[in-house]
């Protein structure tokens, strides 16, 4: 399957606060699993989304340098905690609060991630929403997708770095 191509449609997707999106990949990202809510909430059945790339979700105003962060956090053990707005099949959005982990084998070896989604609280966008945007307004004045990357992730530690927090402490503040 390509990635999702469907045009925005502004409508946002809401799902109840007892439920989780569950979804495991391995370590390229590649999804291995994915429970009911999950498909649920973003219109794919099993098929379409299983063997897929998790970025079969990404939404065109997510900032890329929060999932480089991500991929540069989790492998090392450590989880994450994010705000994330994916992009349904048929071009409807919501948003979550994520929280990636590493996965292993009986060996220890890192075999993939974890990722359990909650609904994200509404005061938490007022803050996610304007810093996102900020963010991917810088990423996006550079004509290389890589270099405006890495601009919203200097962007990104910069702030975090006039606050005096780290990124699990800022999350956790909002």
């Amino acid at each position: 399957m390509a990635h999702n191509t469907a045009a925005l449609t502004g409508v946002e997707r809401n799902f109840s606060d007892n439920s989780f999106i569950i979804s495991m990949t391995d370590t390229k990202g590649v999804l291995t699993y994915v429970n009911d809510i999950f498909l649920e909430i973003s219109d794919y059945i099993e098929d379409d989304v299983v063997g897929q790339q998790h970025n079969v979700l990404r939404h065109p105003d997510m900032p890329r340098c929060i999932f480089n962060y991500l991929w540069k956090t989790i492998p090392s053990g450590e989880e994450l905690l994010s705000y994330v707005v994916n992009k349904t099949k048929h071009g409807d959005h919501y948003w979550v609060f994520a929280h990636v982990t590493a996965t292993y084998d009986s060996n220890g070896n890192h075999i993939g991630y974890l990722s359990s989604r909650r609904t994200a609280t509404q005061s938490a966008l007022d803050v996610i929403i304007p810093l996102y945007k900020q963010l991917k307004a810088e990423e996006d004045k550079h004509s290389s997708k890589k270099d405006g990357m890495e601009a919203g992730l200097n962007m990104l530690l910069g702030i975090l770095s006039d606050k005096g927090v780290s990124y699990s402490e800022f999350i956790l503040s909002i």
